[in-house]
């Protein structure tokens, strides 16, 4: 079984396209479910965390994966 039950491609995106798109998967999303994101954009660490802060999702995970690829499990409440 997999941690997560979305995924969100941004790779290669800069800022603000990531967290643009992050605001559209969200609303796809259903309580409960988690999205993995990745993102090759330094800026996604910050952006990424104040999305969740503000809007009230759980940033399960933040980890950068190597090859410049960071990814982010966030939660739905």
């Amino acid at each position: 079984m997999s941690e997560y039950d979305l995924e969100l491609d941004a790779k290669g995106l800069m800022c603000p396209e990531p967290v643009m798109m992050l605001h559209v998967k969200v609303k796809e999303m259903t309580a409960g479910q988690v999205l993995k994101v990745e993102a090759t954009d330094p800026s996604t660490t910050r952006d990424i965390k104040k999305f969740c802060s503000f809007l009230g999702y759980e940033l399960m995970s933040q980890q950068e994966t190597g090859s410049g690829v960071f990814e982010y499990l966030i939660k739905k409440p």
